[in-house]
Parts: C-alpha cells; sequence; structure tokens
C-alpha cells in the first residue's frame, strides 16, 4: 500500500471518529435535556444583620407567578429550563441585587440570590413608606422583617427613579448624601436614628441616646458641621450628661449652640 492511500485511510479514520464523537456528544446532550430535574434548594444570603426581607416561599412565588411549571411540586425536562430566563425574573425583583440558577450532575436545581441591602426607611410627605438601599434603589416594605436602618420622615418629596443623576436637582439626593456621610463614620453611625425634614427641607437629626435634638440645617458645611458635634459631645456632653440639652443648633458656622431644658 502506498503512503498516499495510507494517508487517505488515515484521515477517513479521523473523520469518521470524528462523527461518532459528535453523535456521542449529540446524544449525550439531548439525554441530559429529555431527564427531569431534581429536587429545588434555595439559598438565600441574609443581610449584614442577619435578617431577612425575603424568604424562599416569596422566591417560590415569583417562580410560580412568571412560569407555567411550578418548580416545587413538578420535574421538569432540563431543557425546558431556562436557567438565564429564571436569574433575570429573580433579579427584576425589588429585594434581588443577584440570582445564580444552576443544575448539578444529580439534576438538583440550586437558586442562590443575593438581597439588596437597605441603608434608609423613608416616611415621604404623602406618606409613602419604603427602603432605599446602597445604591438609591427604592424597595417595598418587606412582610417579614423590619430592617434596622436610620428612619427619614417629615417634609420628603416623592422617590423618583432618576433622583441619583448627576444634572438633576432633587432634595432625595441630599438626604441619600447624609445618610451615606452618616453611615461612613462610625461614631455617627452609631448615635443616629432619626432624620426629620422640615418645611424648609432642613435636617433635623434624633440621637438614639438621649433626647435632646440636633438642628443640622441644611446640607451644606457637613464636615464642620459634624466635627463640631463630635467635639461637642467629646468636651460637653461628658460633663453635662446626656438629659441636660433639649437642643444642640449646628446650623451656625463656627458654633453649637445649645437650648437647655
Amino acid at each position: 500500500m502506498n503512503p498516499e492511500t495510507l494517508k487517505t485511510i488515515r484521515r477517513l479514520a479521523l473523520i469518521a471518529i470524528a462523527f461518532v464523537l459528535l453523535g456521542f456528544i449529540v446524544w449525550s446532550v439531548n439525554k441530559r435535556e429529555s431527564s427531569l430535574s431534581g429536587d429545588l434548594k434555595i439559598e438565600i444570603d441574609p443581610l449584614p444583620n442577619g435578617r431577612n426581607l425575603m424568604t424562599e416561599g416569596d422566591v417560590q412565588t415569583i417562580l410560580q407567578r412568571n412560569f407555567v411549571f411550578n418548580l416545587t411540586e413538578e420535574k421538569v425536562p432540563l431543557g425546558k429550563l431556562k436557567v438565564g430566563e429564571i436569574e433575570s425574573v429573580l433579579e427584576a425583583e425589588p429585594f434581588v441585587l443577584d440570582a445564580e440558577v444552576y443544575v448539578d450532575a444529580q439534576n438538583q436545581l440550586y437558586i442562590h440570590t443575593t438581597q439588596r441591602t437597605p441603608i434608609i426607611r423613608v416616611i415621604d410627605k404623602d406618606n409613602q413608606n419604603y427602603y432605599m438601599d446602597v445604591d438609591g434603589r427604592q424597595m417595598p416594605m418587606s412582610d417579614h422583617s423590619t430592617a434596622r436602618v436610620i428612619v427619614a420622615t417629615g417634609e420628603i418629596p416623592p422617590y423618583t427613579p432618576d433622583f441619583m443623576e448627576p444634572r438633576k436637582k432633587h432634595f432625595l439626593k441630599k438626604l441619600f448624601d447624609l445618610v451615606q456621610y452618616i453611615r461612613a463614620d462610625e461614631f455617627l453611625n452609631s448615635m443616629v436614628e432619626q432624620i426629620y425634614v422640615d418645611n424648609k427641607l432642613e435636617f433635623t437629626l434624633i440621637p438614639k441616646v438621649g433626647r435632646q435634638k440636633i438642628i443640622f440645617g441644611k446640607y451644606e458645611d457637613v464636615d464642620d458641621k459634624f466635627n463640631r458635634l463630635k467635639l461637642f459631645y467629646n468636651e460637653g456632653m461628658s460633663r453635662e450628661g446626656w438629659q441636660k440639652y433639649k437642643t444642640i443648633n449646628l446650623k451656625y458656622r463656627k458654633q453649637v449652640i445649645c437650648k437647655k431644658r
């Protein structure tokens, strides 16, 4: 047998092997897609404080509302499971930041969700009650738990999804920035419990300890105001006591004006 004939035979053999492998792969994929899903396992990462604003039951309800099959009760052919679509549906929910869906080697379906983290609870001037998360996204109140966050009340204008845009002048941005400033400071974060907005759109802070009100004023000179407040708490309050003052006014530059009870 001459060399050219040998080369031709080898080529044909390789092609035949490739077709066999391709056929096996297609058969394996078809078999996998026609096999039924196993048990559904749902995992929800808890919030930093250990609480959950949503439950496994909420995830099951979302799936039942959006898909014709019931993953909690039915065995579904894997070929009909649109993993990417399930993830998109879950991530469209206000409590869900991220969702990962996958099927393991035993056909068990896993859904892993990360919750959005609320940083403020708002009760606005129209009595709308909601959370905002770290991205400024609005979140509804939960049926299962109440997040331990700063509460803002008073003459707060209604929420609009675009309030964070740089060119947008919306009071909510000042409120959001103030809360972020407080959260970033260990002392302030442990002290401030509530923010009240008056009809001049000026801020009053309510501390967790004591009965005094901290009149902050407009969202300006923020560093200076909080530096004066810290100095006063470290020096003045330690000597005079928590209960002596009714108000602590930071509105005027380089001053801390207090009204006693």
